[in-house]
């Protein structure tokens, strides 16, 4: 009896992403096709301006590919329209951005409720407090953004991300404004989550260290997937 092959989270086929300035056209992606299976850590490397945030930004179906297709657990992702899209990512998919993207008017514990209670789950403030005491900010629920360091904005957002346990988690530069020491414990946090949580992480990044951590990488150069 043979074992069952690992089901891809994440396919990717021929996609490609071209910007119409004037009269001249630019290629940021080119025919690239992948899949990551799920629980899978992946890094996604390159040289700046070689197509990776335009990828990932792709992936959450928040920009639209001029050709190709994306499909998150056996969903076509652009046969989907916007609402469609977002709905999937609700369900679906966490995000940790290099700015930290919290809103500034919330606290610590409302910035993690939030995607909670747009979900509609109940014992959101609960849930919330969880995460944050997880992530080692239980003493800083009722602070704003502006009253935590970088890497306590951070770990708020990656707290924020797996609130609402997503199969995929997608990360742009999550250590790329944080000294090495902050970054390199928001990197073991992270690989924690995945582990406790079998959420399958996709990480755009510059930090070799964190590239190493993962599974694979996914190398691109000029837009185009180096195999």
């Amino acid at each position: 009896m043979t074992e069952e092959s690992p089901k891809p989270i994440v396919r990717v086929t021929q996609l490609g992403k071209q910007v119409t300035t004037g009269d001249s056209t630019l290629t940021i992606l080119r025919d690239v096709s992948f899949t990551v299976n799920a629980g899978e850590a992946v890094a996604v490397v390159g040289a700046s301006g070689s197509g990776k945030s335009t990828l990932l930004g792709l992936l959450a179906g928040l920009d639209t590919p001029t050709s190709g297709s994306v499909s998150i657990s056996g969903e076509e992702l652009f046969a989907l329209d916007e609402d469609g899209r977002a709905a999937l990512r609700a369900r679906l998919v966490g995000f940790v951005f290099q700015s930290f993207n919290l809103l500034p008017a919330m606290t610590a514990l409302e910035n993690v409720m939030l995607p909670l209670e747009l979900a509609g789950e109940s014992g959101a403030a609960a849930a919330a407090k969880t995460l944050l005491e997880r992530v080692g900010l239980g003493g800083r629920l009722t602070h704003y953004p502006k009253q935590l360091s970088g890497g306590e904005q951070q770990r708020v957002a990656i707290a924020r991300a797996f609130a609402t346990r997503p199969a995929l988690l997608l990360a742009d530069e999550p250590t790329g404004n944080l000294d090495a020491a902050t970054g390199a414990a928001i990197i073991d946090l992270m690989f924690e989550l995945n582990r406790e949580r079998g959420t399958t992480l996709i990480l755009v990044t510059h930090d070799l260290e964190l590239s190493r951590r993962c599974g694979r990488a996914l190398r691109l150069a000029a837009g185009e997937l180096q195999l």
